[in-house]
This record gives structure tokens, C-alpha cells and sequence, in this order.
């Protein structure tokens, strides 16, 4: 391969735009960098929080860039894994809000994890590996 690989950015397909952007903000603690347009309704958004970007885009305009969108569910098998600094913490702050579909645990890989869907059904896994011994 000739070039190197520099980042991933999901594009998540989601129902409404706006509701997509207020769980990613106001639950999770994104930042909403761009949309367009400027105003509602929505048909693209992008969130961040740290390097983690996410891009929320509205079913129409993305089945006609990708017309094999046409007849997928939204939410599909695709699973966000996150990296967080203190998984327990924000387990913590999100049990109530959320809907967990795994709960905390220390996996045999290492790794201390929980996972919760989005409003379109989309698996977000927060993950933290442990550190030395």
C-alpha cells in the first residue's frame, strides 16, 4: 500500500440528525463542530470529543452518495470501541441514561469494558486497557 493510514472517522446513517447530536453532546460530552446547514433540520453534523470525531448524517442525502445504503437498517452490527480514561467513572455516569447491552466487566483480553446503544441502535463500547502491573 502506498500511503499510510492517518485517521478513521465513523459516518454514522442516523434517523434525525438533531436527536443524534443531543445524545452525542449532552449525554456523552461531545462537541458539535460542524452542521449542515447552520440551522435545522439537519442533514450532516460532526461531533468530537478529544481525537474521537463521529459523523452524524441524515439517511437521504446519504443513500444518494451511497446508493447500497438504500435498503440497510440504521444501526446495522457496527460496533464504536472507545478508549476512556476511567471506565468505571463513566459507567457510573451514564448507567442511568443509557441503555447497557454488556455490562462492566474485566474482559480475559485485558480490558474493562462496558457498551450502550445510541438512539439508532448503534453498540458504543467504553473500554480501558490496564495499565503495568
Amino acid at each position: 500500500m502506498p500511503h499510510h493510514l492517518t485517521k478513521l472517522t465513523p459516518n454514522l446513517i442516523v434517523a434525525d440528525v438533531s436527536r443524534s447530536i443531543a445524545f452525542y453532546r449532552d449525554v456523552l460530552g461531545f462537541t458539535l463542530q460542524t452542521t449542515v446547514p447552520d440551522a435545522a433540520p439537519y442533514v450532516f453534523a460532526i461531533v468530537q470529543a478529544g481525537p474521537v470525531e463521529i459523523f452524524l448524517n441524515a439517511p437521504a442525502p446519504a443513500i444518494a452518495e451511497y446508493p447500497a445504503f438504500k435498503d440497510r437498517p440504521i444501526g446495522g452490527t457496527l460496533t464504536l470501541f472507545i478508549q476512556v480514561d476511567d471506565v468505571r467513572a463513566a459507567h457510573e455516569a451514564l448507567r442511568s441514561q443509557v441503555e447497557i447491552v454488556m455490562p462492566l466487566e474485566k474482559k480475559w483480553y485485558g480490558v474493562t469494558e462496558f457498551a450502550f446503544i445510541d438512539p439508532d441502535g448503534y453498540v458504543i463500547t467504553f473500554a480501558q486497557p490496564e495499565t503495568g502491573a
